[in-house]
């Protein structure tokens, strides 16, 4: 199921919190560049949703980016109003962490709407408390764990589309086992799989072997079939839920149709 589907966990029916913001702190000899707004979203696009392994801003999360000065403003929004909460602390924690780091940033505010554990969030993130303290009664931990679970299923995902396409070149299934990221053919897919292998700490080099676990140990040909056989059964799972994801989204905040007039809200929110 995905960490989009409904999660009641909390038992919150606010739909919108306080805005997640902070100021950033810069010794006073520093020169003060405008933030660019290009760069706000191109900040923003390495915010992952972990589970879906997609940048936010192409799943289309983020509904605005304003930026008044040294000022930037941030909304995000997701496929429904009962989105995992963890995975949402997630996207706005990272959001507000990497525009913070920008040239020029003074203060950033990251607002996630229309979500029903919106204030924990956002109060939780400009207080840089985590997400254990801002949710004692739901997490029993925080969110590292969580993260690196979906970082080993984007990593299965990516060798499954990697070594797909090797064989649609016209590999053996049984050599597979014995290459090396450096005997890949460049593509988008293979330096998606390289970058995942080093946010894992795996050797990500070309005299790296292709087919590992998450581990990292090299698997044997007796292995390669079993382990892509899961890798084809993550796959397909993030790749559905990608797209049930987009669907929601787009159907959620729709603009208003001419047949039924309905605003977006009305389409997508809540009862």
């Amino acid at each position: 199921m995905t960490g989009h589907a409904p999660d009641r966990g909390l038992g919150n029916s606010r739909r919108a919190g306080p805005t997640a913001s902070r100021e950033t702190h810069r010794p006073a000899t520093e020169p003060s560049p405008r933030p660019d707004p290009a760069a706000v979203r191109a900040a923003l696009a390495t915010v992952r949703d972990p589970e879906l392994d997609e940048p936010v801003t192409d799943l289309g999360f983020v509904a605005e980016i304003r930026v008044e000065g040294g000022e930037v403003s941030i909304r995000l929004r997701l496929p429904t109003y009962f989105c995992a909460p963890n995975f949402a602390y997630l996207m706005v924690a990272d959001a507000y962490d990497v525009v913070s780091a920008l040239p020029g940033v003074e203060r950033v505010a990251v607002r996630l709407e229309d979500h029903f554990a919106a204030s924990e969030i956002n109060a939780g993130v400009a207080a840089g408390q985590g997400f254990a303290a801002a949710f004692p009664a739901l997490a029993d931990g925080e969110l590292a764990q969580v993260r690196r679970v979906f970082l080993r299923k984007a990593f299965l995902a990516a060798t499954e589309r990697v070594c797909a396409g090797v064989l649609r070149d016209g590999l053996s299934p049984d050599a597979l086992a014995g290459l090396r990221l450096g005997d890949v053919p460049p593509s988008p897919d293979l330096d998606r799989l390289r970058r995942r292998r080093a946010e894992l700490g795996l050797p990500d080099d070309p005299d790296a072997r292709l087919l590992v676990d998450t581990d990292g140990r090299p698997l044997h040909r007796d292995e390669a079939a079993a382990h892509l056989r899961f890798a084809r059964v993550t796959r397909v799972g993030v790749d559905a839920n990608t797209a049930l994801c987009r669907t929601l989204i787009t159907t959620r905040y729709a603009p208003p149709g001419p047949r039924t007039g309905r605003t977006t809200r009305q389409v997508g929110g809540p009862a």
